[in-house]
C-alpha cells in the first residue's frame, strides 16, 4: 500500500467510513456510512431532468448541491470549480468540446477521458481496479462506471465524498 492509499485509509477510519477489518480486507465496512444522499431517486430524476444545462450557467447549482450533501458556505468554492472543470456540463467527460447546450461536439485530446462530469471526477476514484488508489467512489457509493458519474446528482455527492476525505485537494490547481 503506497502512502497516499496508507493516508486515505487511515483518514477513512478516523471518520467512521471504514472499519480496520474493512481495510485489512480491502473492502467498504458494512457498517460504513452510505452517500449523502437526501433525495429519493424518483425526485432525483425529476429535478435533473428539469434543468436546462448551458455551459457556463450554474445557476441551478445551489438546490442540486444541497441536495447531493454541500453545505451553503461550499458553493460558491464549489461553482468556481464545476466551471473550471466542465463549464458546466454534466455529460462531458475529459476532452470533450461542447457547445453552448451542452451538446458534445468533439473531442480536443484523449489523455483525460476517465474525468468525468461536472466535478470531472478522476478515474482512480471510481475505478474498483486502479493499482494506486483506493477507488473510493466505487466502494464507498458503488459507483464503479463512467457513465453514473454523467448524472449530475452522483456526481456531486461523489464529489461531496471527496470533499470530506480529502477537502478541496481532489481539485487543486497545484
Amino acid at each position: 500500500m503506497n502512502r497516499l492509499t496508507r493516508c486515505i485509509t487511515a483518514l477513512l477510519m478516523c471518520l467512521g467510513v471504514m472499519t480496520a477489518e474493512a481495510q485489512a480486507a480491502g473492502a467498504p465496512s458494512e457498517q460504513a456510512s452510505p452517500a449523502p444522499t437526501g433525495i429519493r431517486a424518483d425526485v432525483r430524476k425529476l429535478t435533473t431532468q428539469t434543468i436546462q444545462f448551458k455551459h457556463g450557467d450554474i445557476s441551478w447549482l445551489r438546490d442540486l448541491a444541497l441536495q447531493a450533501g454541500w453545505k451553503p458556505g461550499q458553493i460558491k468554492r464549489l461553482g468556481q470549480i464545476i466551471l473550471r472543470e466542465s463549464g458546466g456540463c454534466p455529460n462531458r467527460r475529459g476532452g470533450d468540446v461542447v457547445d453552448s447546450s451542452c451538446n458534445v461536439t468533439g473531442v480536443s485530446e484523449w489523455t483525460h477521458r476517465s474525468d468525468s462530469g461536472l466535478l470531472q471526477i478522476n478515474g482512480v476514484h471510481w475505478k474498483k481496479d486502479h493499482a494506486q488508489y483506493a477507488g473510493l467512489v466505487c466502494k464507498q457509493m458503488g459507483v464503479c462506471e463512467q457513465d453514473k458519474l454523467l448524472d449530475p446528482l452522483t456526481n456531486l455527492m461523489a464529489g461531496r465524498l471527496l470533499f470530506e476525505v480529502a477537502g478541496w485537494s481532489p481539485w487543486s490547481t497545484n
